[in-house]
């Protein structure tokens, strides 16, 4: 293989490792408030609040997020009759963050769950409000819970974002795909695996240290 194509179609392919990654941090950044802020909700003793997050849930964890990013980017101008028309890249950001805040949203309630009543009970006799609560004692225990999970989703994040392509975002995988139509090779496939795999062992390698950090809570 001749090294100086290698480096061609692997620059060119790198080149849309910037929108992956733009794609990846997006999601995280606004899909974990998300998240947390609808597993506070379904956690509450507010029923209409309860439901419709269940619904929401359901929706985005039911269906494939291909379908949803079809629906998001061809979808929804049909439906407003053109007042709403996105962009690849905007329709790729509002769809994976509604679609990894629904299952974060599980993740953090079920984290939020698994701290004993008694944690409540004693911050409670501290003098505590039930925001500083959550925030100095529940959501710091949880976070130990929450770590490993959420790190699986930050890793299919990293993979899911290849699906882009079909809305024509360029990222790593739409620009390998065009290299093997041209040359009819699949050694753009092989490159843009092999940056996944890199990308995934830097999440992998992320999480380990920040489950470390908090592995001194303990959970009773």
């Amino acid at each position: 293989m001749d090294p100086a194509y290698l480096a061609e179609i692997t620059e060119y392919i790198a080149m849309g490792m910037g929108v992956t990654l733009k794609v990846f941090g997006v999601t995280l950044l606004f899909s974990i408030p998300l998240g947390i802020l609808c597993a506070l909700g379904k956690l509450s003793s507010f029923r209409i609040i309860h439901a419709v997050l269940g619904v929401y849930t359901w929706i985005f964890r039911g269906t494939p997020l291909l379908l949803q990013l079809f629906f998001t980017y061809y979808g929804l101008p049909i439906i407003t009759g053109g007042a709403i028309q996105l962009g690849p890249e905007v329709a790729a950001y509002i769809t994976f963050v509604f679609n990894y805040g629904a299952y974060f949203t599980e993740i953090f309630r079920a984290g939020i769950q698994s701290i004993g009543r008694g944690q409540y009970e004693a911050s409670k006799a501290l003098g505590m409000s039930p925001w500083e609560t959550m925030r100095r004692i529940i959501l710091p225990q949880a976070v130990k819970v929450i770590l490993p999970p959420l790190g699986n989703e930050s890793i299919n994040l990293i993979k899911d974002t290849a699906l882009c392509s079909v809305i024509a975002v360029t990222e790593i995988l739409k620009n390998a795909k065009r290299i093997m139509s041209r040359d009819f090779d699949i050694t753009a496939l092989v490159i843009a695996a092999l940056i996944y795999l890199a990308l995934t062992f830097i999440v992998i390698q992320v999480f380990r240290h920040l489950e470390k950090r908090y592995s001194y809570y303990s959970i009773k």
